[in-house]
């Protein structure tokens, strides 16, 4: 590992010394592992080049030319569904002189950069570049877009600069034992947004895998429906390394989050249990009988993180086309606003990180994905335990 000024070194020692007590002893991370500069580039280059990373829901890209752009540290890539009918990922940087191709999502037959009009074919391969008939050895036949690496897994769109990482397939095999029962890649996505909030990326992973905060915190909209008492944790009694999950109920009363009557494959307590699954380092979502909804994270630094937020419904919602725009309309309405109580808790716990006098507090039983989040850290940036 490259050199290390000492207030790094201390950080990870410390979160060594954090990830192998047990939840009972357990505490808070240190702050300077939100805020320390020298944390976040060694996060960049342990975890975010070398992870899989969600950008988003395939569903949601259904034509030949459909794409959406991402992230991956300071790397833009794009998804694009091709004319072979399957998702390719490739770098969103023009091979002249790197200027960026495509912005947000959409559509296109050629992919043309704003700034000298290079083309390229939705395969990635240069098709057209004026003005290049006197540059010797100029071939378009050898210009292509890199690819990155590109898989769906239960309808979710993964990428990797990471050649040598296992499939996603194989790296979420138990998950997949877990959540099978909701038929997730059936889900249709009717939202997606992107929003940049002023927090550490951590702050947010940490916030949405725990519910201890949802009565107090969002005591105005989900937390008046949710039993914390009901909450349980790996319920097949085993830890995983790429990812942690817990199941929760909804009380009858909830707007979103029990089984519609057309669901006939949920039975019994299933029917308003809820899976919220974090798949680490920074995808998270909540797996509800009748829709789901979801962030990926792009962190822009220890101070700010660029969010993806999406929302899909069940197909036997999507089947009802009599009142759904209503609900769509009725189920962002309400999840934003679980969103921006969200926001105000993340963003503040940053500026306490950044406080001189803020020191780390112990874990309630209800924050046990959160340790077995301080165990991920410390394996990939401190070679930690597992």
């Amino acid at each position: 590992m490259r050199h290390m000024d000492t207030e790094l070194q201390k950080l990870l020692f410390d979160l060594k010394q954090l990830a192998r007590k047990p939840l009972a002893q357990a505490t808070s991370m240190p702050p300077g592992v939100y805020t320390n500069k020298n944390f976040y580039r060694l996060e960049e280059e342990e975890i975010f080049s070398k992870e899989w990373l969600c950008a988003g829901r395939a569903e949601s890209l259904p034509s030949t030319g459909d794409y959406l752009t991402y992230e991956i540290g300071a790397q833009p890539i794009f998804v694009i569904r091709g004319g072979d009918g399957e998702l390719h990922a490739f770098a969103n940087v023009c091979r002249h002189r790197m200027m960026r191709l495509l912005e947000g999502s959409g559509h296109c037959t050629r992919i043309v950069c704003p700034y000298h009009a290079w083309t390229y074919d939705i395969s990635g391969q240069l098709v057209h570049a004026r003005h290049m008939q006197q540059t010797k050895h100029f071939d378009m036949s050898d210009i292509q877009l890199p690819s990155v690496r590109c898989e769906i897994w239960e309808g979710w769109i993964f990428v990797t600069l990471n050649r040598e990482i296992r499939s996603v397939e194989k790296r979420l095999a138990p998950l997949q034992k877990i959540v099978k029962r909701y038929r997730m890649s059936k889900y249709v996505e009717v939202a997606r947004e992107d929003h940049t909030w002023n927090t550490n990326w951590k702050c947010l992973t940490e916030n949405f895998m725990e519910g201890y905060h949802l009565p107090v915190a969002h005591r105005a909209t989900v937390g008046a429906y949710f039993p914390v008492e009901a909450t349980r944790f790996d319920e097949d009694g085993k830890t995983y390394g790429a990812f942690t999950y817990q199941t929760f109920l909804k009380t009858s009363e909830a707007p979103v989050g029990t089984a519609d009557p057309a669901n006939k494959s949920l039975r019994g307590r299933w029917r308003n249990t809820s899976v919220l699954p974090t798949i680490f380092p920074s995808h998270m979502m909540t797996l509800a009988p009748d829709h789901l909804w979801y962030l990926s994270l792009q962190p822009r630094g220890p101070d700010k993180v660029r969010i993806r937020y999406g929302i899909a419904f069940a197909p036997e919602l999507m089947a009802k086309k009599r009142g759904l725009a209503k609900k769509i309309s009725n189920a962002k309405a309400f999840l934003d606003e679980v969103q921006a109580e969200d926001r105000v808790v993340v963003e503040g716990i940053f500026r306490g990180a950044m406080a001189p006098l803020s020191r780390p507090g112990a874990l309630s039983w209800l924050e046990k994905e959160n340790h077995e989040f301080t165990r991920y850290l410390a394996k990939r940036v401190a070679g930690g335990p597992v």
